[in-house]
């Protein structure tokens, strides 16, 4: 059993050692093992991220990008078999929005909201689609500035309350659905951030043993409530990294499919600071400083696949492409992506299903959409997913 202490390059030694020990054991060939796919332990679920409870203030209406049963149809119908809802918790909590948020209004629950939720579950399950619930923004931690935490989740203990405490009342809202319809994204894209509210300050990992106190504390209060209820962690420094600290925990992990991020977030305001004096993308091709290709694509997932062969349960749970990068370089990137996670067994929930990143209604305008019950779909893109 690894330790809590283990470091990413150990896991991958580590890794390495105990293939060619079953290999020159003899108890699995080497090219036995290299036809399969290293992700066997979860389903290869393919769909889309949900977007309703994204934000953290309620606009008070039903945005455009509101789920309806028709989008569960369609995905259905095409195919999918997957939906992740990343969700801020003050979407459900009872407080005044005009003030800064408290400790003391994290367990004020707003049930009108979760109903809401629950709407969604349903709706989902009735079409056969898993969900995943996922926490974007969690008490005391967001990967995205632009709302006042009271506390720090990887630093508070009253933060980590907190926390538990949204998970256990969705864990036991759930208890009688079977880890096949449904599973509990902790946190979303963890990482330690210089200024929680500045969305350009540096990042960097979670210390691997803070990391574990957290998903540890999460899972022990999701499995009061079922014990065989099933527990995703997003990969650490912002969904990138494996976490080996955590794999002796019956943890699956999440990654992301959005490297290199000068193609995935071309021109995004959110994550370039001057988006108008950048060079246009090319796929394979220089991006900066560094040149990018399959080949390096495959050399960004090796440690996820190596995870995926130590028996954990591996997905990618965000993946996709803005609106500003030219629409052939991003099938052309994308199509290498998706090819990788393919062959290796991980599913993936493309960001997002209505909107800017999303086979319908994007607002894309370098491509001519297909009219489809009124909506603007992106045939190619749609073609490039179902091919996966």
């Amino acid at each position: 059993m690894r330790t809590p202490e283990m470091n990413r390059r150990e896991f991958l030694k580590a890794a390495g050692v105990g293939a060619a020990a079953m290999v020159t054991t003899g108890h699995v060939s080497q090219a036995a093992e290299e036809s399969k796919p290293a992700q066997t332990t979860i389903p290869r679920w393919r769909g889309f991220n949900l977007l309703d409870y994204f934000a953290p203030i309620s606009r008070g209406r039903r945005g455009r990008n509101s789920t309806t049963e028709d989008d569960f149809r369609w995905m259905s119908d095409w195919g999918f078999d997957f939906v992740r809802v990343p969700m801020a918790y003050p979407r459900w909590i009872d407080f005044d929005p005009s003030q800064r948020i408290t400790p003391d209004d994290m367990y004020n629950i707003k049930e009108s909201a979760v109903e809401y939720i629950d709407g969604l579950v349903e709706m989902a399950h009735k079409y056969g689609l898993h969900v995943s619930l996922n926490l974007h923004r969690a008490p005391g931690f967001c990967v995205n500035a632009g709302f006042h935490e009271p506390f720090n989740l990887w630093k508070d203990h009253e933060a980590l309350d907190a926390f538990c405490f949204h998970w256990d009342m969705w864990a036991e809202r759930y208890k009688g659905i079977p880890a096949s319809k449904i599973s509990f994204d902790l946190v979303n894209e963890p990482c330690m951030r210089e200024d929680m509210n500045d969305q350009h300050s540096k990042r960097g990992p979670v210390p691997g043993d803070v990391y574990r106190r957290v998903a540890e504390a999460a899972a022990k209060a999701i499995r009061k409530a079922n014990p065989n209820h099933l527990i995703i962690a997003d990969g650490n420094n912002v969904g990138n990294d494996v976490i080996p600290e955590i794999i002796d925990l019956n943890i699956a992990q999440s990654c992301r499919g959005y490297r290199p991020g000068y193609i995935s977030h071309y021109k995004a305001p959110w994550a370039f600071a001057d988006v108008d004096n950048l060079p246009e993308p090319a796929w394979p091709g220089q991006m900066g400083d560094e040149y990018w290709d399959r080949a390096r694509l495959e050399k960004y997932y090796e440690p996820w696949i190596e995870l995926a062969r130590q028996g954990v349960g591996v997905h990618c749970g965000e993946c996709g492409c803005w609106i500003k990068t030219p629409h052939k370089v991003f099938l052309a990137w994308f199509g290498d992506v998706l090819d990788i996670l393919t062959q290796n067994g991980i599913g993936y929930a493309l960001w997002n299903f209505r909107g800017s990143f999303g086979i319908l209604d994007s607002g894309r305008e370098d491509i001519e959409y297909e009219d489809w019950h009124g909506h603007k779909l992106d045939r190619k893109m749609l073609d490039l997913l179902r091919k996966y």
